[in-house]
C-alpha cells in the first residue's frame, strides 16, 4: 500500500515549504496554465477552471472567492480519484490513503469545515482522506474577475445539474415548463456523456426559443503519469464531488440565496444493495441523503448562502417520467438521454455508443418507461431480455438476478424495507416521516422493476 499527498500551488513562484511524511508519495499540482496567460489581469487557471470563470462572466455571473476555492478543492479530489490506482496503491484493492494540501482564500473557514469534507469524501469514495488548507499566495489573492457594481442581478433563478441522463432531462423540462430561468451545470469526462448533454441542450433551446436559460460545461481530465508510479483509475467514485462543486461555484455568483437542484429518482438516490454480495465498490452514493446533508453542513460552516436539494427524492423513476410537465417533449427526446453505466462497452462487439440494456441504471430506466404509456425508443444492445435465459455468471444476467433476489426478499417481508434503507449510509439527518417515505419509494421502485422483469429468466451457465 502507498500513501499519497497532492500539493496544490499557484505557479512556480508559489514556493510552498512542505515536507511529506517518509512513506508518502508527493505530487505537486500546478493550478496555473503552463502558458501563464493573463486574462483580465489574472493568471489563467488550468484544467478548465479558467474557462469556467470566463464562461460565467459572459452570463453576468462572477463566482465568489469561496466558490472558486470549492472548485479548486474538487479539482484536487478529481485528480486524486482518477489518477491514483486502487489496484496498485491500496492494500485491499480498494481503499486509498490520500492527503490534499489546498491553497484557499480563507483558510480559517476551511479548517473549521475540513472534518465535514473529510467525512463526506470518505463516505463517497470509500477511501481515507486528509485535508489541509493553506493561504493562497499573493499572486492569487483575488481570482474572480473584477466587475462594476450593478443594480441588475444575474438573470438566472435556478441552478440545476444537467448530466444528460433521463432524470436530469425531466428536471430541466419541469423547470422550463414552470417558467423558470435555469442555469444548467454539466460535467463531461467522456465523449458519450458529453454528446448526450449537448444534444439535449440544443433540443431544449429549439423547443423553448427566446427563453432565458444557459449551460455551464466543464471538461476536466489529467494526463497519464500525473501521479508518479501510478496508473489511472476508472471507478471515479468522486466524480459527483466535482459535479456538485461546479454547481456551487456557479451559484455563488448569483448574489443571493440559492438552491442547487440535483434531479435523481429516490430508488437510485438511496441505492440499497440489492443482495448481500453487492459490496461498497458496486454501490455508489452520489445522491445519498447523508452525502447531500454533509454538503449542506459544510456550506453553512463556510458561510455560503445556499444549499443542495434533490426535488425527486421521494419519487420512483417511473413516477418522474409520468409526472413530467411536457410528456410529448420527453417522448421526443427520450432516446437521446443517456442512462447506461457503460455506453461504449458495445465497441467490443463492433457496436456504436448505445445502452447495454442490462446494467442497473438501464434496468431502472427500462422499468420506469415500461410503467408509463410511453414507447421506449432507446437502442439497447439486448433489446428483449426475455428471448433466452440470461447467464448470471456474465454481466448480462448479474443485475437482473440481484433485482430478483431483492424483490423476493421484500415481498416475503415488506417491513424489511425500513431496515434495509439504512444499509447504504446513515439517515439520522432525516425525520421519521422522511425515513418512512424513503422506505416506501424503495418498495415502489422495486415494484416497477418487478413488472418489467417478471418474464425474464436467469441462471448460472
Amino acid at each position: 500500500m502507498k500513501r499519497h499527498v497532492i500539493i496544490g500551488r499557484y505557479g512556480s513562484a508559489d514556493n510552498i515549504n512542505f515536507i511529506p511524511s517518509i512513506d508518502e508519495i508527493e505530487t505537486h499540482f500546478d493550478l496555473l496554465a503552463s502558458s501563464q496567460n493573463l486574462i483580465s489581469g489574472q493568471q489563467f487557471l488550468d484544467y478548465g477552471i479558467g474557462h469556467a470563470i470566463n464562461e460565467l462572466s459572459g452570463f453576468g455571473i462572477y463566482p465568489s472567492e469561496l466558490g472558486i476555492d470549492i472548485l479548486v478543492l474538487a479539482t484536487h479530489v478529481f485528480a486524486a480519484d482518477t489518477r491514483i490506482s486502487r489496484f496498485s496503491e491500496s492494500q485491499d484493492g480498494w481503499t486509498r490513503e490520500i492527503r490534499l494540501i489546498v491553497p484557499v482564500s480563507e483558510p480559517e473557514k476551511w479548517t473549521v469545515a475540513a472534518p465535514i469534507f473529510v467525512r463526506m469524501l470518505n463516505f463517497l469514495t470509500g477511501d481515507k482522506w486528509n485535508l489541509l488548507f493553506r493561504p493562497r499566495p499573493h499572486n492569487a489573492t483575488v481570482i474572480s474577475p473584477r466587475h462594476s457594481m450593478s443594480l441588475i442581478a444575474p438573470q438566472f433563478d435556478d441552478v440545476a445539474l444537467f448530466s444528460g441522463g433521463l432524470d436530469s432531462l425531466i428536471g430541466a423540462i419541469n423547470s422550463l415548463e414552470k417558467g423558470r430561468k435555469p442555469l444548467f451545470i454539466s460535467h463531461a469526462s467522456e465523449g458519450a456523456t458529453s454528446d448526450a448533454q449537448s444534444t439535449l441542450f440544443r433540443a431544449l433551446k429549439r423547443h423553448y426559443p427566446g427563453r432565458i436559460f444557459e449551460r455551464l460545461r466543464l471538461w476536466m481530465s489529467f494526463p497519464d503519469g500525473f501521479v508518479d508510479g501510478s496508473s489511472g483509475e476508472n471507478t471515479t467514485r468522486g466524480r459527483s464531488f466535482l459535479f456538485f462543486a461546479l454547481g456551487i461555484f456557479a451559484a455563488s455568483g448569483l448574489g443571493r440565496q440559492f438552491s442547487l437542484k440535483v434531479p435523481e429518482n429516490g430508488l437510485i438516490a438511496i441505492n440499497v444493495p440489492l443482495d448481500p454480495l453487492r459490496l461498497g465498490a458496486l454501490s455508489t452514493r452520489t445522491t445519498h441523503p447523508f452525502y447531500i446533508s454533509r454538503w449542506n453542513e459544510a456550506l453553512h460552516l463556510l458561510g455560503i448562502n445556499g444549499f443542495i436539494e434533490n426535488p425527486y427524492w421521494n419519487m420512483t423513476k417511473g413516477e418522474m417520467v409520468s409526472g413530467c410537465s411536457n410528456i410529448a417533449l420527453l417522448s421526443k427526446l427520450l432516446s437521446f438521454s443517456l442512462s447506461c453505466s457503460s455506453p461504449v462497452k458495445g465497441r467490443w462487439q463492433g457496436l456504436g455508443v448505445q445502452h447495454c440494456g442490462y446494467c442497473l441504471p438501464c434496468i431502472i430506466r427500462r422499468s420506469a418507461i415500461h410503467a408509463t404509456p410511453l414507447r421506449d425508443t432507446t437502442m439497447y444492445t439486448i433489446d428483449d431480455l426475455t428471448t433466452r435465459v440470461l447467464n448470471t455468471r456474465q454481466s448480462e444476467g448479474v443485475q437482473i438476478r440481484s433485482f430478483q433476489v431483492a424483490i423476493h426478499r421484500i415481498k416475503q417481508n415488506p417491513e424489511l424495507a425500513n431496515i434495509l434503507i439504512h444499509k447504504p449510509g446513515p439517515l439520522f439527518d432525516e425525520s421519521v416521516s422522511r425515513q418512512t417515505a424513503i422506505a416506501d419509494v424503495y418498495k415502489r421502485g422495486l415494484e416497477e422493476v418487478e413488472k418489467f422483469i417478471k418474464d425474464v429468466r436467469t441462471k448460472p451457465q
